[in-house]
């Protein structure tokens, strides 16, 4: 069988011009060494890391030019002669730090962030190791399956990281966004309360509809926090806070958090807020734990889970085709979606 050599692909030219340096290019398609596997890509979904580094705002390793995303599903279309994992016909996402396999980050696999440090899945075909891909759990379709690598996975983290969320225990989530959602449908699998946090009434009722127990609108409840730590079981506040909005949200995150209990600090969505609350761990005794996505042997666990719930990601009506990427990254950008954005790619 003969394979595709050359493939068109979305290039991040540079990180200071914003969504104008996403161009459309070509790349060669190699064909696979002995363990690498060649995929056709068919659905690509976007993270708010993406759309931060055409714009100068992503704090690690680049290597720019880049292949653009992390995050995609496909088809293994050739194996390499050694490999045992996968076969012609698998449903296949891939893995966002290809080096990450288990256990904690590290220098070396921080660098191997696909659309970053090394070149991402916005391409019709790619080849990857056998390492830097997993299974997809069977009962998803490719535009489900391409939003797990980054979103899901660091939900997962955020989760199940450190100590096992478990039922009972209570989580906070905050917005619509990829991993808060995530976050919400693998706290209510675990048998968690889970509280969490938007800015519109219809996008409050589509929490409730993914299992939500308490909605807090924070432009009506400025002080949600402190509301969260009440309305949580026993009114001690919550185990796990999942801190996506950044510095601007903290605060009233330390006021939900129960005392012991852990901010999965994830994301800057929410931009710049007060430098002193970065000293609020000392007062609330509570963790802040960074999180950057999480490790290959993470994401056969979280899959399995998913199988097992048959949880299906939420992905935004709205999807774009392989054309209109830079409207993807700006329909993003302006807060239009609800769950996952996504492109797809054949």
């Amino acid at each position: 069988m003969s394979h595709p050599t050359t493939s068109k692909v979305w290039i991040v030219s540079n990180n200071h011009e914003g969504f104008a340096a996403l161009k459309q290019g070509t790349k060669e398609v190699p064909k696979p060494d002995p363990r690498e596997v060649l995929v056709k890509m068919h659905a690509a979904s976007l993270n708010f890391r993406d759309l931060s580094i055409p714009q100068g705002l992503y704090p690690f390793p680049l290597n720019l030019p880049v292949v653009a995303a992390s995050d995609g599903a496909g088809e293994v279309i050739a194996v390499g002669e050694k490999v045992t994992e996968f076969k012609v016909g698998d449903k296949v996402s891939s893995l966002f730090h290809q080096g990450h396999q288990y256990g904690p980050l590290d220098p070396r696999s921080i660098r191997s962030g696909l659309g970053g440090a090394i070149d991402g899945v916005l391409t019709q075909y790619r080849t990857f190791p056998e390492t830097g891909l997993v299974l997809a759990p069977s009962h998803l379709n490719y535009e489900e399956a391409a939003t797990l690598p980054c979103a899901a996975l660091t939900a997962w983290n955020a989760l199940h990281g450190v100590t096992r969320l478990k039922a009972g225990d209570s989580v906070l989530v905050q917005g619509t966004g990829g991993v808060s959602v995530f976050a919400l449908q693998f706290a209510k699998a675990a048998g968690a309360f889970v509280i969490a946090t938007t800015s519109s009434e219809e996008k409050a009722a589509r929490l409730k509809a993914l299992g939500a127990d308490v909605v807090l609108n924070y432009k009506i409840t400025p002080n949600w926090g402190e509301i969260a730590r009440q309305k949580s079981p026993r009114g001690e506040g919550v185990d796990i806070v999942v801190e996506v909005a950044g510095e601007a949200t903290l605060p009233q995150s330390y006021q939900a958090v129960k005392i012991e209990g852990t901010i999965a600090l994830i994301g800057f969505v929410g931009g710049a807020g007060k430098n002193e609350s970065a000293l609020e761990p000392l007062s609330r005794v509570c963790t802040v734990r960074g999180i950057y996505v999480g490790s290959r042997a993470q994401m056969i666990d979280m899959n399995r889970c998913i199988e097992a719930h048959r949880i299906k990601p939420v992905v935004d009506e709205t999807i774009f085709g392989f054309d209109k990427v830079p409207e993807a990254y700006q329909f993003q950008k302006d807060q239009k979606h609800f769950g996952k954005v996504v492109v797809r790619i054949n």
